[in-house]
Order: C-alpha cells, then sequence, then structure tokens
C-alpha cells in the first residue's frame, strides 16, 4: 500500500477513535427509536423503570444478552465516562482489526512474478515522440 494510503487510513483510524472515545459520552442519555417504540403503552417512571401498563419492553430482560460490552459500557468499570470511552475505543479497534483482516483477505493479487517488476516496466517507458 503507498505511503499516501496508509497516511489516510490512519488520520481516519485517530478520527474514529477520538470520536469514539471522547465524543460519545455526550451522546444523548434518552432512548432511541427503538427503546421509545417497545414502551409504548407502558407508564415509566424517572429512572427509566416500568410501573404499568403493557408494553413488549416489559420481556426485555428474557432476550438480554449482555457482555463485557453491554449497555455502551465496559463491565466492571464504575467511572461512566471512562466505561463508556473506553468500549467506543475498544469497539472501534475491533472493528478496524475484522474490516482490515477482511480486505486482506480477499485483496487483489498478481500473478506469480509480475509484482513491482511491472511497475518499473511501465515507469521506464519513453513518451511517445521522444528517441531512447
Amino acid at each position: 500500500m503507498r505511503t499516501r494510503t496508509w497516511g489516510f487510513v490512519a488520520v481516519g483510524l485517530l478520527v474514529a477513535l477520538l470520536l469514539a472515545g471522547v465524543v460519545s459520552n455526550y451522546a444523548s442519555s434518552q432512548p432511541d427509536g427503538l427503546d421509545s417504540a417497545l414502551l409504548k403503552g407502558c407508564t415509566v417512571d424517572p429512572e427509566g423503570e416500568i410501573t404499568g401498563g403493557s408494553c413488549p419492553a416489559q420481556q426485555e430482560k428474557a432476550h438480554e444478552v449482555g457482555g463485557p460490552l453491554a449497555d455502551y459500557g465496559v463491565a466492571g468499570i464504575d467511572n461512566d465516562f471512562l466505561s463508556t470511552a473506553l468500549s467506543g475505543v475498544l469497539g472501534v479497534l475491533l472493528t478496524f482489526a475484522v474490516g482490515g483482516g477482511a480486505f486482506w483477505l480477499l485483496r487483489r493479487r498478481d500473478p506469480a512474478g509480475s509484482g513491482d517488476a511491472g511497475e518499473a516496466a511501465r515507469d521506464d517507458r519513453q513518451p511517445a515522440g521522444t528517441a531512447g
């Protein structure tokens, strides 16, 4: 890969890490569209607990998966800012690793023996109309 391409990838990765590690902490804590739709028909207190009514969200505990990065945080870290930032950074790095690995596996490969020698041969050609 060219130096210019590596620079572009590195800057993109740094921007994604900055957004995931810092800016993600300032995202809205209000329920998103799916959470809001699942709460239709229920009465909810200020802490977000269902206090009455009937809605699909009442069944959510039966299907909760959990895990070390559940609920936009890292399990075991009590500081909410640090937990969210670390979860975002780990998510970006994991996504970058999986995506980079997939691109590496699917990259176009030159036939044997035509790698850099083919590039050098094309660069050594004389422009049309010049003696050489």
